[in-house]
């Protein structure tokens, strides 16, 4: 195993490392990746087609033990696969490939984990995955107009397909930011019903209580009967700059890296996330340590460690 600067990992057979999982086969799995190289839409120019194969190679300098006590690999634990990436997911033609490929591998996962990309992906994976309910975390509403990676939860709402959208009412959006929105779509976001929680709201509230609002409200069904599916949107440019400079919109003073991954663990230990994202890497632009492709890689461990949790 090589690492980013070209040296090579240790070797130590009782030090496993994280990835490496092995290659889908339709067999049945708790959790399955997928690469979505979504990019051409994005707002602002950047690199996150490249973003899947960094965060894949950067899980190998992790372990993927957790510390309990008792001491539990996830390895042992789950059942993982990776589904290998989507080719061309921005196009109209890719976005339903997306979604096809999700839906298929829904049928076969517990949890669908996408790898992306933009924020654009959002839309065609909470649709493969047949998403009830929708929470972000994300400095940004996303209810742009168009189709951009700023438009992903709008497009939830009013452009899926019958019986793919998304109730506004079932949408919270966690980490919003003041300084990086308009007044135009937080009137959008209140019109529709959607339950924002600011940054200070999440920080004078404290993370169990959030996540646990959150849940309730994303995870109501339709209707008496139905089960509800809720798609997790992790947006890592609701961290601060410090920690997430391969983020182009990210902002001083947002999530530090461990609020985001105490989120992330508290959220999947749900058992009604069914899909999530992790999204607006540009590998191409992080620091020289590698610290927000890192960081993406341990929200994905946060994501298998909640789907233990959530057994």
């Amino acid at each position: 195993m090589i690492s980013s600067s070209g040296a090579p990992l240790a070797h130590d057979p009782s030090w496993p490392r994280a990835g490496g999982w092995p290659a889908f086969d339709g067999a049945r799995v708790d959790a399955a990746l997928v690469g979505v190289p979504a990019w051409s839409t994005s707002l602002s120019p950047t690199g996150a087609h490249a973003t899947p194969a960094a965060v894949r190679e950067a899980l190998a300098r992790f372990s993927p033990t957790l510390m309990g006590p008792p001491a539990v690999d996830l390895g042992d634990a789950l059942r993982i696969a990776d589904a290998g990436d989507i080719d061309d997911p921005d196009s109209p033609e890719g976005t339903e490939r997306t979604a096809a490929r999700v839906a298929e591998l829904a049928a076969s996962a517990r949890r669908i984990i996408a790898l992306g990309g933009d924020n654009s992906l959002t839309y065609s994976v909470a649709r493969g995955a047949s998403a009830s309910g929708l929470i972000t975390f994300d400095a940004h509403f996303d209810l742009r107009d168009g189709v951009s990676n700023g438009s992903p939860v709008r497009r939830l709402v009013e452009d899926a397909p019958d019986g793919q959208r998304i109730d506004p009412r079932r949408i919270v959006q966690i980490g919003i930011a003041d300084f990086a929105n308009s007044a135009f779509y937080a009137r959008r976001a209140a019109d529709w019903g959607i339950r924002v929680i600011t940054i200070d709201e999440l920080r004078r509230r404290g993370i169990d209580d959030v996540v646990a609002e959150a849940l309730e409200i994303a995870g109501a069904g339709s209707d008496a009967d139905a089960t509800a599916r809720i798609h997790l949107d992790i947006d890592v440019d609701v961290c601060d700059r410090s920690v997430a400079p391969g983020c182009p919109a990210s902002v001083p003073g947002g999530l530090a890296a461990w609020e985001l991954r105490a989120l992330t663990r508290a959220t999947a230990s749900d058992a009604r996330i069914v899909s999530a994202d992790i999204a607006e890497v540009d590998a191409t632009a992080d620091a020289p340590d590698g610290r927000t492709i890192r960081l993406a890689a341990l929200c994905v461990l946060e994501l298998l460690a909640g789907l233990v949790a959530s057994a």
